[in-house]
Protein backbone atom coordinates (compact mmCIF):
# COMPACT_ATOMS: atom_id res chain seq x y z
CA UNK A 1 0.00 0.00 0.00
CA UNK A 2 0.96 3.35 -0.77
CA UNK A 3 2.13 6.04 2.14
CA UNK A 4 -0.90 8.03 1.60
CA UNK A 5 -4.07 6.29 0.24
CA UNK A 6 -6.28 6.51 -2.83
CA UNK A 7 -9.89 7.79 -2.19
CA UNK A 8 -13.14 7.08 -4.22
CA UNK A 9 -15.76 9.08 -3.15
CA UNK A 10 -19.06 8.42 -4.87
CA UNK A 11 -22.28 10.28 -4.10
CA UNK A 12 -25.88 10.38 -5.28
CA UNK A 13 -27.73 13.29 -5.02
CA UNK A 14 -31.67 13.03 -2.71
CA UNK A 15 -31.39 9.52 -1.91
CA UNK A 16 -32.69 8.83 1.81
CA UNK A 17 -30.75 6.07 3.86
CA UNK A 18 -33.06 3.70 4.29
CA UNK A 19 -32.91 3.31 -0.03
CA UNK A 20 -30.02 0.23 -0.10
CA UNK A 21 -30.08 -3.13 0.14
CA UNK A 22 -27.37 -2.86 2.98
CA UNK A 23 -29.95 -0.67 4.82
CA UNK A 24 -32.86 -3.21 4.95
CA UNK A 25 -34.94 -2.02 1.90
CA UNK A 26 -37.00 -5.11 1.30
CA UNK A 27 -37.36 -4.49 -2.85
CA UNK A 28 -34.46 -2.50 -3.88
CA UNK A 29 -31.39 -4.24 -4.75
CA UNK A 30 -28.06 -2.32 -4.54
CA UNK A 31 -25.61 -5.33 -4.94
CA UNK A 32 -22.67 -3.00 -6.00
CA UNK A 33 -23.42 -0.41 -2.97
CA UNK A 34 -23.55 -3.73 -0.80
CA UNK A 35 -20.36 -4.86 -1.88
CA UNK A 36 -19.13 -1.87 -0.50
CA UNK A 37 -20.60 -2.30 2.45
CA UNK A 38 -19.63 -5.65 2.97
CA UNK A 39 -16.08 -4.65 3.16
CA UNK A 40 -16.05 -1.52 4.82
CA UNK A 41 -18.39 0.65 7.70
CA UNK A 42 -21.82 1.92 7.30
CA UNK A 43 -22.89 4.43 9.50
CA UNK A 44 -26.62 4.48 9.83
CA UNK A 45 -27.09 7.76 11.84
CA UNK A 46 -25.37 9.91 9.27
CA UNK A 47 -27.38 13.30 8.70
CA UNK A 48 -26.94 15.89 6.71
CA UNK A 49 -25.79 19.40 7.40
CA UNK A 50 -28.69 20.85 5.97
CA UNK A 51 -31.38 19.00 3.34
CA UNK A 52 -30.89 20.99 0.70
CA UNK A 53 -28.20 20.14 -2.21
CA UNK A 54 -26.31 23.73 -2.77
CA UNK A 55 -24.93 24.74 1.27
CA UNK A 56 -24.85 20.98 1.87
CA UNK A 57 -22.85 20.03 -0.78
CA UNK A 58 -19.81 23.11 0.49
CA UNK A 59 -20.24 21.51 3.80
CA UNK A 60 -19.07 18.17 2.32
CA UNK A 61 -16.70 20.71 0.75
CA UNK A 62 -15.08 22.69 3.57
CA UNK A 63 -16.25 21.19 6.66
CA UNK A 64 -17.74 23.85 7.83
CA UNK A 65 -21.72 24.45 8.78
CA UNK A 66 -23.51 26.73 6.11
CA UNK A 67 -24.07 29.50 9.06
CA UNK A 68 -20.61 29.63 8.78
CA UNK A 69 -19.39 29.42 4.90
CA UNK A 70 -21.74 31.54 3.56
CA UNK A 71 -24.03 28.84 1.17
CA UNK A 72 -26.89 28.69 3.52
CA UNK A 73 -29.31 28.35 0.86
CA UNK A 74 -29.58 27.14 -3.07
CA UNK A 75 -28.85 30.08 -5.66
CA UNK A 76 -25.77 31.02 -3.81
CA UNK A 77 -21.92 30.68 -4.44
CA UNK A 78 -19.42 29.02 -2.45
CA UNK A 79 -16.61 32.11 -2.51
CA UNK A 80 -13.59 30.94 -3.83
CA UNK A 81 -11.71 32.22 -1.38
CA UNK A 82 -13.16 28.93 0.96
CA UNK A 83 -11.04 26.37 1.90
CA UNK A 84 -11.45 23.08 1.01
CA UNK A 85 -10.40 19.88 2.02
CA UNK A 86 -9.72 18.98 -1.72
CA UNK A 87 -7.43 21.57 -2.02
CA UNK A 88 -5.40 20.91 1.08
CA UNK A 89 -4.76 17.18 -0.97
CA UNK A 90 -4.22 18.66 -3.86
CA UNK A 91 -1.42 20.98 -2.10
CA UNK A 92 0.17 17.46 -0.08
CA UNK A 93 0.48 16.10 -3.21
CA UNK A 94 -2.88 14.37 -4.64
CA UNK A 95 -4.54 14.42 -8.12
CA UNK A 96 -7.70 15.54 -8.18
CA UNK A 97 -10.95 15.16 -10.18
CA UNK A 98 -14.80 16.29 -9.95
CA UNK A 99 -16.86 13.75 -12.32
CA UNK A 100 -20.64 14.86 -12.18
CA UNK A 101 -22.61 17.24 -10.31
CA UNK A 102 -20.91 19.66 -8.51
CA UNK A 103 -23.68 22.62 -7.42
CA UNK A 104 -21.48 24.81 -5.55
CA UNK A 105 -22.47 27.78 -7.88
CA UNK A 106 -26.13 28.23 -9.66
CA UNK A 107 -26.82 25.82 -12.18
CA UNK A 108 -29.57 27.71 -13.35
CA UNK A 109 -30.47 30.88 -15.44
CA UNK A 110 -33.64 31.90 -13.54
CA UNK A 111 -33.11 34.81 -10.82
CA UNK A 112 -33.76 34.63 -7.14
CA UNK A 113 -37.02 36.00 -5.86
CA UNK A 114 -35.96 39.30 -3.62
CA UNK A 115 -35.86 38.18 0.06
CA UNK A 116 -35.72 42.19 0.25
CA UNK A 117 -37.30 44.83 -2.15
CA UNK A 118 -34.50 46.05 -4.43
CA UNK A 119 -36.44 49.64 -4.10
CA UNK A 120 -35.36 49.51 -0.10
CA UNK A 121 -31.47 49.29 -0.56
CA UNK A 122 -29.37 51.76 -0.90
CA UNK A 123 -26.23 51.83 -2.86
CA UNK A 124 -24.56 48.69 -0.85
CA UNK A 125 -26.44 45.92 -1.69
CA UNK A 126 -25.42 43.14 0.62
CA UNK A 127 -23.36 42.94 3.85
CA UNK A 128 -21.26 41.47 1.81
CA UNK A 129 -19.44 42.91 -1.45
CA UNK A 130 -19.38 40.99 -4.49
CA UNK A 131 -15.27 40.30 -4.97
CA UNK A 132 -16.22 40.67 -9.17
CA UNK A 133 -15.20 36.45 -9.63
CA UNK A 134 -17.09 34.94 -12.24
CA UNK A 135 -19.58 32.28 -10.55
CA UNK A 136 -21.33 31.60 -13.30
CA UNK A 137 -19.15 28.07 -14.41
CA UNK A 138 -21.90 26.07 -13.45
CA UNK A 139 -24.53 28.26 -15.51
CA UNK A 140 -26.14 26.39 -18.20
CA UNK A 141 -25.71 29.35 -20.83
CA UNK A 142 -21.74 28.49 -20.72
CA UNK A 143 -22.69 24.83 -22.31
CA UNK A 144 -24.47 26.08 -25.22
CA UNK A 145 -21.32 25.91 -27.47
CA UNK A 146 -19.86 22.94 -29.00
CA UNK A 147 -16.43 22.86 -27.21
CA UNK A 148 -16.09 22.07 -23.76
CA UNK A 149 -16.57 24.81 -21.61
CA UNK A 150 -13.00 25.55 -19.58
CA UNK A 151 -13.47 25.74 -15.75
CA UNK A 152 -10.68 27.89 -13.86
CA UNK A 153 -7.92 25.26 -12.71
CA UNK A 154 -7.89 24.30 -9.68
CA UNK A 155 -12.23 24.67 -9.32
CA UNK A 156 -12.15 24.64 -5.70
CA UNK A 157 -9.30 22.01 -5.96
CA UNK A 158 -10.35 19.48 -8.52
CA UNK A 159 -7.74 19.63 -11.55
CA UNK A 160 -9.78 17.72 -13.83
CA UNK A 161 -13.58 18.39 -13.79
CA UNK A 162 -16.16 16.68 -16.18
CA UNK A 163 -19.16 19.13 -15.24
CA UNK A 164 -22.90 17.51 -15.10
CA UNK A 165 -25.43 20.17 -14.08
CA UNK A 166 -29.55 19.67 -13.37
CA UNK A 167 -31.04 16.49 -12.94
CA UNK A 168 -32.56 13.53 -14.75
CA UNK A 169 -32.62 13.49 -18.54
CA UNK A 170 -32.14 17.53 -18.65
CA UNK A 171 -29.00 17.29 -17.49
CA UNK A 172 -26.28 19.70 -18.55
CA UNK A 173 -22.60 20.69 -18.73
CA UNK A 174 -20.29 19.15 -20.29
CA UNK A 175 -22.52 16.07 -20.60
CA UNK A 176 -25.11 17.99 -22.67
CA UNK A 177 -21.68 19.12 -24.90
CA UNK A 178 -20.72 15.46 -25.21
CA UNK A 179 -24.22 14.39 -25.65
CA UNK A 180 -24.61 16.67 -28.92
CA UNK A 181 -21.19 15.83 -30.51
CA UNK A 182 -22.59 11.66 -30.01
CA UNK A 183 -26.02 12.40 -31.74
CA UNK A 184 -28.03 14.53 -33.83
CA UNK A 185 -31.21 13.52 -32.00
CA UNK A 186 -29.62 14.69 -28.69
CA UNK A 187 -32.30 17.77 -28.28
CA UNK A 188 -35.22 15.50 -29.59
CA UNK A 189 -34.18 13.07 -26.53
CA UNK A 190 -34.94 16.02 -24.23
CA UNK A 191 -37.83 17.42 -25.55
CA UNK A 192 -40.62 16.85 -23.25
CA UNK A 193 -43.08 16.54 -26.53
CA UNK A 194 -41.52 13.41 -27.68
CA UNK A 195 -41.76 11.48 -24.33
CA UNK A 196 -42.87 7.94 -24.28
CA UNK A 197 -46.05 7.23 -23.27
CA UNK A 198 -47.05 5.44 -19.91
CA UNK A 199 -49.54 4.92 -17.27
CA UNK A 200 -48.30 6.45 -14.24
CA UNK A 201 -49.89 9.34 -12.71
CA UNK A 202 -46.92 10.84 -10.53
CA UNK A 203 -46.46 14.00 -11.03
CA UNK A 204 -42.29 14.53 -12.45
CA UNK A 205 -42.60 11.19 -13.95
CA UNK A 206 -41.52 11.01 -17.45
CA UNK A 207 -40.70 8.04 -19.68
CA UNK A 208 -37.51 9.83 -21.62
CA UNK A 209 -36.77 7.95 -24.85
CA UNK A 210 -33.20 8.59 -23.93
CA UNK A 211 -30.98 5.53 -24.72
CA UNK A 212 -29.47 3.83 -21.80
CA UNK A 213 -26.04 4.49 -23.51
CA UNK A 214 -26.28 8.24 -23.35
CA UNK A 215 -28.08 8.81 -20.43
CA UNK A 216 -26.04 11.15 -17.42
CA UNK A 217 -25.80 8.45 -14.93
CA UNK A 218 -23.69 6.54 -18.15
CA UNK A 219 -21.52 9.15 -19.11
CA UNK A 220 -20.56 10.06 -15.56
CA UNK A 221 -19.65 6.19 -15.09
CA UNK A 222 -17.84 6.15 -18.70
CA UNK A 223 -15.34 9.40 -17.52
CA UNK A 224 -14.71 8.06 -14.04
CA UNK A 225 -13.64 5.04 -15.82
CA UNK A 226 -11.92 6.70 -18.21
CA UNK A 227 -10.33 8.81 -15.54
CA UNK A 228 -9.12 5.93 -13.16
CA UNK A 229 -7.53 4.28 -16.63
CA UNK A 230 -5.63 7.33 -17.14
CA UNK A 231 -3.63 8.13 -13.28
CA UNK A 232 -3.13 4.26 -13.11
CA UNK A 233 0.19 4.42 -13.38
CA UNK A 234 0.83 7.72 -11.55
CA UNK A 235 2.58 7.82 -8.34
CA UNK A 236 0.77 9.95 -7.11
CA UNK A 237 -2.53 9.60 -5.06
CA UNK A 238 -5.56 10.60 -5.90
CA UNK A 239 -8.54 12.16 -4.63
CA UNK A 240 -11.86 11.03 -7.21
CA UNK A 241 -15.35 12.86 -6.93
CA UNK A 242 -17.89 10.71 -8.82
CA UNK A 243 -21.45 12.41 -8.22
CA UNK A 244 -24.56 11.25 -9.99
CA UNK A 245 -27.51 13.78 -10.46
CA UNK A 246 -29.52 10.89 -9.76
CA UNK A 247 -32.74 9.86 -8.33
CA UNK A 248 -33.36 13.12 -7.81
CA UNK A 249 -36.45 14.09 -9.39
CA UNK A 250 -37.77 14.87 -12.23
CA UNK A 251 -37.94 10.49 -12.60
CA UNK A 252 -36.72 9.44 -15.34
CA UNK A 253 -34.90 6.45 -15.64
CA UNK A 254 -34.24 5.06 -19.09
CA UNK A 255 -34.78 1.97 -20.82
CA UNK A 256 -34.65 -1.17 -18.60
CA UNK A 257 -34.82 0.49 -15.42
CA UNK A 258 -38.10 2.30 -16.13
CA UNK A 259 -40.18 -0.68 -15.18
CA UNK A 260 -37.01 -2.73 -13.34
CA UNK A 261 -39.51 -1.96 -9.91
CA UNK A 262 -43.41 -2.24 -9.76
CA UNK A 263 -45.39 -0.07 -7.68
CA UNK A 264 -47.25 -2.43 -6.12
CA UNK A 265 -44.21 -4.08 -4.71
CA UNK A 266 -43.85 -0.83 -2.29
CA UNK A 267 -45.17 -0.48 0.93
CA UNK A 268 -46.96 3.33 1.54
CA UNK A 269 -44.60 4.86 5.35
CA UNK A 270 -47.30 6.41 7.99
CA UNK A 271 -49.42 9.22 5.80
CA UNK A 272 -50.55 12.62 6.75
CA UNK A 273 -53.84 11.06 8.58
CA UNK A 274 -51.22 8.82 10.24
CA UNK A 275 -49.98 12.28 12.50
CA UNK A 276 -51.47 12.99 15.81
CA UNK A 277 -50.99 17.05 15.21
CA UNK A 278 -49.66 18.23 11.93
CA UNK A 279 -47.78 20.98 11.40
CA UNK A 280 -49.54 24.20 9.83
CA UNK A 281 -46.91 23.93 7.29
CA UNK A 282 -48.36 20.40 6.79
CA UNK A 283 -51.72 21.53 7.48
CA UNK A 284 -51.19 23.94 4.59
CA UNK A 285 -49.73 21.36 2.32
CA UNK A 286 -52.46 19.00 2.84
CA UNK A 287 -55.31 21.87 2.30
CA UNK A 288 -53.80 22.86 -1.10
CA UNK A 289 -53.72 19.06 -2.27
CA UNK A 290 -57.47 18.42 -1.29
CA UNK A 291 -58.62 21.58 -2.55
CA UNK A 292 -56.89 21.10 -5.99
CA UNK A 293 -53.97 23.62 -5.59
CA UNK A 294 -50.77 21.79 -5.27
CA UNK A 295 -48.18 22.83 -6.98
CA UNK A 296 -46.15 20.06 -8.10
CA UNK A 297 -43.77 21.11 -11.02
CA UNK A 298 -40.87 22.70 -9.54
CA UNK A 299 -38.62 21.66 -6.73
CA UNK A 300 -41.02 22.36 -3.37
CA UNK A 301 -42.81 19.52 -1.34
CA UNK A 302 -46.39 18.83 -2.23
CA UNK A 303 -48.33 15.67 -1.12
CA UNK A 304 -49.17 12.57 -3.10
CA UNK A 305 -51.83 9.73 -2.50
CA UNK A 306 -51.09 6.29 -2.33
CA UNK A 307 -50.73 5.88 -5.75
CA UNK A 308 -48.30 8.34 -6.78
CA UNK A 309 -46.17 7.51 -3.71
CA UNK A 310 -45.80 3.58 -5.00
CA UNK A 311 -44.73 5.13 -8.40
CA UNK A 312 -42.35 7.48 -7.26
CA UNK A 313 -40.92 4.75 -5.08
CA UNK A 314 -40.23 2.10 -8.16
CA UNK A 315 -38.94 5.04 -10.24
CA UNK A 316 -36.72 5.85 -7.48
CA UNK A 317 -35.11 2.70 -7.19
CA UNK A 318 -34.86 2.31 -11.00
CA UNK A 319 -32.50 5.40 -10.64
CA UNK A 320 -30.82 3.81 -8.03
CA UNK A 321 -30.18 0.31 -9.58
CA UNK A 322 -28.50 2.05 -12.85
CA UNK A 323 -26.40 4.39 -10.45
CA UNK A 324 -25.67 0.80 -8.91
CA UNK A 325 -24.81 -0.72 -11.69
CA UNK A 326 -22.53 1.95 -12.74
CA UNK A 327 -20.53 2.05 -9.47
CA UNK A 328 -20.14 -1.99 -10.00
CA UNK A 329 -18.39 -0.92 -13.34
CA UNK A 330 -16.29 1.61 -11.57
CA UNK A 331 -15.24 -0.49 -8.74
CA UNK A 332 -13.95 -3.23 -11.56
CA UNK A 333 -12.31 -0.71 -13.44
CA UNK A 334 -10.70 0.51 -10.10
CA UNK A 335 -9.62 -3.33 -9.56
CA UNK A 336 -8.32 -3.50 -13.08
CA UNK A 337 -5.85 -0.90 -12.49
CA UNK A 338 -4.29 -2.14 -9.37
CA UNK A 339 -5.42 0.68 -6.88
CA UNK A 340 -7.83 -1.26 -5.27
CA UNK A 341 -5.74 -2.37 -2.65
CA UNK A 342 -4.79 1.65 -1.75
CA UNK A 343 -7.82 3.22 -1.95
CA UNK A 344 -10.48 4.00 0.28
CA UNK A 345 -14.43 3.62 -1.03
CA UNK A 346 -16.53 6.22 0.49
CA UNK A 347 -20.35 6.18 -0.65
CA UNK A 348 -22.87 8.99 0.39
CA UNK A 349 -25.68 11.33 -0.79
CA UNK A 350 -26.11 15.16 -0.44
CA UNK A 351 -30.07 14.88 1.22
CA UNK A 352 -33.47 12.62 1.07
CA UNK A 353 -36.29 12.66 0.08
CA UNK A 354 -39.79 12.39 1.66
CA UNK A 355 -41.20 9.81 -0.56
CA UNK A 356 -44.49 9.71 1.13
CA UNK A 357 -43.47 9.86 4.37
CA UNK A 358 -46.59 11.48 5.70
CA UNK A 359 -47.52 11.68 2.11
CA UNK A 360 -45.12 14.27 1.00
CA UNK A 361 -42.57 14.16 -1.91
CA UNK A 362 -39.82 15.84 -2.33
CA UNK A 363 -37.91 18.32 0.27
CA UNK A 364 -38.57 21.41 2.17
CA UNK A 365 -38.73 23.09 5.82
CA UNK A 366 -40.56 20.06 7.23
CA UNK A 367 -37.87 18.58 8.79
CA UNK A 368 -38.08 14.58 8.81
CA UNK A 369 -35.55 12.26 8.75
CA UNK A 370 -36.54 10.76 5.88
CA UNK A 371 -34.97 13.90 3.91
CA UNK A 372 -32.06 14.71 6.33
CA UNK A 373 -30.75 10.33 7.11
CA UNK A 374 -28.58 9.69 4.19
CA UNK A 375 -26.20 6.95 2.93
CA UNK A 376 -22.77 7.08 4.13
CA UNK A 377 -20.49 4.08 4.11
CA UNK A 378 -16.89 3.74 4.31
CA UNK A 379 -14.70 0.87 3.09
CA UNK A 380 -10.98 1.56 3.63
CA UNK A 381 -8.24 -1.01 2.27
CA UNK A 382 -6.62 -1.22 5.97
CA UNK A 383 -10.05 -2.16 7.63
CA UNK A 384 -12.21 -4.10 4.94
CA UNK A 385 -14.31 -5.70 6.63
CA UNK A 386 -17.81 -5.24 7.90
CA UNK A 387 -19.27 -3.28 10.46
CA UNK A 388 -22.14 -0.47 11.36
CA UNK A 389 -21.94 2.01 13.56
CA UNK A 390 -24.42 4.21 14.97
CA UNK A 391 -22.60 7.08 15.75
CA UNK A 392 -24.43 10.47 15.24
CA UNK A 393 -22.50 11.93 12.44
CA UNK A 394 -22.84 14.95 10.03
CA UNK A 395 -21.71 15.58 6.60
CA UNK A 396 -19.18 18.29 8.27
CA UNK A 397 -17.24 15.15 9.46
CA UNK A 398 -16.39 14.34 5.73
CA UNK A 399 -13.44 16.87 5.38
CA UNK A 400 -11.94 16.09 8.85
CA UNK A 401 -11.91 12.21 8.34
CA UNK A 402 -10.10 12.18 4.98
CA UNK A 403 -7.56 14.83 5.89
CA UNK A 404 -6.72 12.73 8.72
CA UNK A 405 -7.01 9.05 6.74
CA UNK A 406 -4.71 11.47 4.03
CA UNK A 407 -2.27 12.44 6.96
CA UNK A 408 -3.23 16.27 6.07
CA UNK A 409 -3.96 18.57 8.67
CA UNK A 410 -6.78 20.55 9.25
CA UNK A 411 -7.30 23.99 8.35
CA UNK A 412 -8.47 26.84 11.33
CA UNK A 413 -12.18 26.95 11.44
CA UNK A 414 -13.00 23.13 10.15
CA UNK A 415 -16.34 22.16 12.10
CA UNK A 416 -16.43 18.47 11.93
CA UNK A 417 -15.48 15.56 13.96
CA UNK A 418 -12.92 12.99 12.46
CA UNK A 419 -14.86 9.89 11.84
CA UNK A 420 -11.95 6.94 11.66
CA UNK A 421 -12.50 6.22 15.48
CA UNK A 422 -15.76 4.68 14.72
CA UNK A 423 -14.79 2.49 11.79
CA UNK A 424 -14.69 -0.95 14.05
CA UNK A 425 -18.29 0.30 14.54
CA UNK A 426 -17.77 2.50 17.46
CA UNK A 427 -20.97 4.85 18.37
CA UNK A 428 -18.50 7.31 20.79
CA UNK A 429 -18.67 10.27 19.13
CA UNK A 430 -20.95 13.30 20.15
CA UNK A 431 -24.28 13.25 21.99
CA UNK A 432 -26.51 15.85 19.97
CA UNK A 433 -26.05 17.44 16.46
CA UNK A 434 -27.92 20.50 14.91
CA UNK A 435 -29.42 20.68 11.18
CA UNK A 436 -29.32 23.62 9.62
CA UNK A 437 -31.95 24.97 6.93
CA UNK A 438 -32.80 28.05 5.64
CA UNK A 439 -35.37 28.85 2.68
CA UNK A 440 -34.48 31.44 -0.37
CA UNK A 441 -38.23 32.64 -0.10
CA UNK A 442 -41.90 32.18 1.40
CA UNK A 443 -42.84 28.79 1.03
CA UNK A 444 -45.57 26.33 2.49
CA UNK A 445 -47.42 29.26 4.18
CA UNK A 446 -44.58 30.41 5.76
CA UNK A 447 -45.32 34.69 6.38
CA UNK A 448 -41.02 34.81 5.63
CA UNK A 449 -38.26 32.34 4.00
CA UNK A 450 -38.47 29.57 6.68
CA UNK A 451 -35.07 30.15 9.23
CA UNK A 452 -35.11 26.25 11.01
CA UNK A 453 -32.52 24.83 13.55
CA UNK A 454 -33.23 21.17 14.69
CA UNK A 455 -31.41 19.46 17.15
CA UNK A 456 -31.06 15.35 17.32
CA UNK A 457 -30.17 13.26 20.17
CA UNK A 458 -30.60 9.77 21.01
CA UNK A 459 -33.76 10.24 22.18
CA UNK A 460 -35.41 13.32 21.14
CA UNK A 461 -36.16 15.79 18.04
CA UNK A 462 -36.53 19.23 18.47
CA UNK A 463 -36.90 21.62 15.62
CA UNK A 464 -37.64 25.43 15.79
CA UNK A 465 -38.62 27.58 13.33
CA UNK A 466 -37.65 31.74 13.31
CA UNK A 467 -40.77 33.68 13.40
CA UNK A 468 -43.22 31.66 14.74
CA UNK A 469 -44.47 30.23 17.95
CA UNK A 470 -44.64 26.74 17.46
CA UNK A 471 -42.24 24.25 17.06
CA UNK A 472 -41.52 20.70 16.61
CA UNK A 473 -40.64 17.78 19.69
CA UNK A 474 -40.49 14.21 19.37
CA UNK A 475 -39.88 11.52 21.63
CA UNK A 476 -37.72 8.97 19.41
CA UNK A 477 -38.10 6.43 22.27
CA UNK A 478 -41.85 5.73 21.86
CA UNK A 479 -42.33 7.48 18.32
CA UNK A 480 -39.28 6.63 15.69
CA UNK A 481 -42.16 7.91 12.96
CA UNK A 482 -42.44 10.94 14.26
CA UNK A 483 -46.17 10.87 14.54
CA UNK A 484 -47.11 13.21 17.79
CA UNK A 485 -45.26 16.15 17.96
CA UNK A 486 -44.88 16.70 21.88
CA UNK A 487 -44.16 20.38 21.78
CA UNK A 488 -47.22 21.48 23.31
CA UNK A 489 -47.64 18.53 25.35
CA UNK A 490 -47.41 19.49 29.59
CA UNK A 491 -45.93 16.42 30.46
CA UNK A 492 -42.77 17.37 28.44
CA UNK A 493 -42.22 20.50 29.05
CA UNK A 494 -39.36 20.16 31.12
CA UNK A 495 -37.79 18.15 28.49
CA UNK A 496 -38.63 20.77 25.55
CA UNK A 497 -36.96 23.68 27.65
CA UNK A 498 -33.47 21.13 27.97
CA UNK A 499 -33.65 20.67 24.16
CA UNK A 500 -34.49 24.03 23.86
CA UNK A 501 -31.18 24.89 25.94
CA UNK A 502 -28.85 22.29 24.14
CA UNK A 503 -29.67 23.87 21.08
CA UNK A 504 -28.82 26.97 22.35
CA UNK A 505 -25.15 25.43 23.31
CA UNK A 506 -24.71 23.55 20.07
CA UNK A 507 -25.60 26.74 17.91
CA UNK A 508 -23.07 28.22 19.67
CA UNK A 509 -20.21 25.55 18.67
CA UNK A 510 -21.15 26.14 15.46
CA UNK A 511 -20.81 29.57 15.53
CA UNK A 512 -17.50 30.49 12.80
CA UNK A 513 -14.41 31.22 14.37
CA UNK A 514 -12.17 31.87 11.01
CA UNK A 515 -10.24 33.91 10.18
CA UNK A 516 -7.24 33.73 12.50
CA UNK A 517 -6.08 36.61 14.28
CA UNK A 518 -3.27 38.21 13.07
CA UNK A 519 -1.63 39.14 15.85
CA UNK A 520 -2.51 40.63 19.48
CA UNK A 521 -5.32 43.75 19.09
Amino acid sequence: MSRKPNFLFLITDQHRADYLGCAGHRVLKTPHIDSIAATGTRFDNFWVATPVCMPNRATLLTGRFPSAHGLRYNGCDLSYDASTFVEALRLSGYRTAAIGKSHVQPMTGIPAQPRVDPEELGPLKDAWRWDGADYDHEDPARYETVDDHILPNPYYGYEHVDMVTWHGDLCSGHYLQWLRRQSPLADAWRDRSNALPHDYICPQAIRTPMPEEFYPTSFIRDRAVDWLDAVKNDEQPFFAFVSFPDPHHPFTPPGKYWDMYKPADFEVPPTYEAHKNPTPPMRWLHEQWQDGKRFDKAQEAFMVNERETREAMALTCGMIAMIDDSIGAIIAKLKATGRYDDTVIVFNADHGDYLGDCSLLLKGAIMRRSINNVPFIWSDPERRTPAVSHALASTADLAPTILARAGVKPYFGIQGKNLLGNLDGSSALRERLVVEFEDTEKRMNFARPAVVRTLLTESFRLTVYAGVAWGELYDLRDDPQELNNRWDDPAYAKIRAEQTEALMREMLDTIDISPRARRRA
